[in-house]
């Protein structure tokens, strides 16, 4: 999201804030109602719009939590076709489900993923319809005000940190930064891997975190690069050479730049395709990517994307013909997080002694 906005947003922006506080008054004086439910539930959200890396670290949990508790994991969907209530599996669409539902539901087949626009009506259909379910993850719902998080985690992209910014629509806040006190948790997403402990003290003092919250450092790594589709048997893309070596990288996230500089180390020759974010791509899409691959020129060349981006060019007949071959070098690159400052054991142990301290025999009837 570009920092850079006109002034004359300023004052929708006053008047955006207006709306927000009117509204989170409503909650905090009980005039409008939050529920709770008897099954622990972790949401995960932010103060901005996009970048911070909430699937991910969505996914890190559920990876945690999974190895002892019957995870479930409840988004809204961003961009599905569909309405209402709708468990997602490996056979959905990202039509039908939602880009990010699909690609959690497809790398953890053994937990439950569900979308619903109304998170209060998504938790009760999944412990109505998965009463064993231990613990629910909710994916971008710290401004889902009707559910009272057991255990709310915030997070804020180090490059833009939630403090440094402005509300909507002149900035990229999505309410005002003293509302970072409901969180439990507070995670710097994206840092540096080489942060200097300068760096990090500056950070947590503009922070402020208040006494009960716990404050972590992530930074994001890169896998080895998969193909695209089930069943391929393209071989792994070689970097070994990169003044060798060409890239077409198609993204359509909110944050492209930090995988840009990454591809920029793997090859010499890099086209950069920016779509926004969520991108629903469309015939003319793949023909325009078609057209910059044939621009490369190095001997060994490759169509690189996201994990986000692949759930959706997956699906689409012509990716098989944009290189006029049945087997076309398209990669995805699968990214992962870590925790800096040896913090990762200490975070483990804050949300499975929260789920273990609060998980109880479910009852349809509780809910």
């Amino acid at each position: 999201m570009s920092s850079h906005r006109s002034f004359l947003l300023y004052p929708f922006a006053l008047v955006y804030r207006l709306v927000t506080d009117f509204r989170n008054f409503l909650y905090n004086t009980g005039i409008l109602p939050s529920h709770e439910f008897a099954v622990p539930v972790i949401s995960v959200g932010n103060l901005t719009v996009g970048g911070t890396g909430k699937t991910p670290h969505t996914e890190y949990l559920a990876g945690l939590l999974q190895k002892q508790f019957g995870v479930a994991i409840l988004s809204r969907g961003y961009k599905r076709n569909s309405k209402g209530f709708r468990i997602v599996t490996a056979a959905s669409t990202a039509g039908e489900a939602g880009d990010e539902p699909l690609q959690t539901a497809r790398k953890y087949p053994g937990v439950i993923v569900a979308v619903d626009r109304s998170r209060k009506n998504g938790i009760r259909k999944i412990m109505q319809q998965f009463p064993e379910t231990e613990v629910i993850l909710l994916d971008d719902a710290f401004q889902h005000r009707q559910i009272t998080p057991g255990l709310s985690i915030l997070l804020s992209n180090c490059g833009r940190l939630m403090t440094r910014d402005h509300m909507l629509p002149y900035g990229n806040l999505r309410e005002k930064i003293s509302n970072m006190r409901r969180a439990d948790v507070i995670i710097i997403t994206k840092s540096p891997l080489g942060m200097l402990p300068m760096q990090k003290r500056l950070i947590v003092k503009e922070i402020a975190k208040a006494p009960y919250q716990h404050l972590f450092f992530t930074t994001v790594r890169y896998g080895t690069p998969q193909p695209l589709g089930s069943g391929s048997t393209l071989p792994p893309p070689d970097f070994s050479a990169p003044d060798r070596t060409g890239i077409l990288l198609v993204t359509g996230i909110a944050n492209p730049d930090p995988l840009k500089e990454f591809i920029q180390t793997l090859a010499s020759e890099v086209i950069h395709l920016k779509y926004p974010d969520h991108c629903r791509f469309r015939e003319k899409d793949i023909a325009a990517m078609g057209e910059s691959f044939k621009r490369l020129v190095s001997p060994a060349k490759y169509i690189i994307t996201t994990e986000k981006d692949a759930v959706r060019l997956g699906g689409l007949a012509g990716i098989t013909d944009i290189t006029n071959s049945p087997y076309p070098p398209v990669y995805y690159i699968p990214i992962d997080i870590d925790f800096l400052y040896d913090s990762k054991n200490d975070f483990n142990k804050l949300i499975t002694d929260y789920v273990r301290k609060n998980k109880r025999d479910n009852r349809i009837s509780e809910i």
